[in-house]
């Protein structure tokens, strides 16, 4: 769930998450756990297709095989525009690079990671579909 939307909502076979301690994998009857998402991917398992998504942060809960998670932001691969993505990311990292306080550079590191985890969620996305 995102503020605007639910994003997904169906049985899936594995989740991975990015969390601010890594990357954890979820699969049926996993243990019940609270943790804190970090702005990266999710990889989401529907039968034998994997479909990702850019999250921005936010929390994941797991229990009773079942999974909620509240973000800040989540956008779909496949709504993801690559040009733009590619443009966003290549600003971004010059922004980080010419960020001189340090309320420029948290600003700049905070852009960065987002732009970041839209490019990362498009390229995982192609390297499914053409495996």
């Amino acid at each position: 769930m995102a503020p605007n939307r639910i994003v997904w909502t169906d049985d899936v076979q594995e989740i991975i998450l990015s969390t601010n301690s890594g990357q954890i994998g979820i699969l049926p009857n996993h243990a019940p756990l609270l943790t804190a998402l970090d702005i990266g991917i999710v990889k989401i398992r529907l039968k034998e297709q994997w479909s990702t998504m850019a999250l921005m942060g936010g929390f994941a809960m797991i229990e009773n095989n079942q999974m909620i998670i509240l973000v800040n932001e989540a956008e779909k691969a496949i709504e993801i525009d690559s040009q733009e993505a590619q443009d966003t990311f290549r600003r971004a990292k010059t922004n980080l690079a010419q960020a001189k306080s340090r309320k420029q550079i948290i600003e700049a590191n905070l852009a960065f990671k987002r732009a970041k985890a839209r490019l990362e969620a498009i390229n995982v996305n192609i390297s499914n579909v053409s495996n």
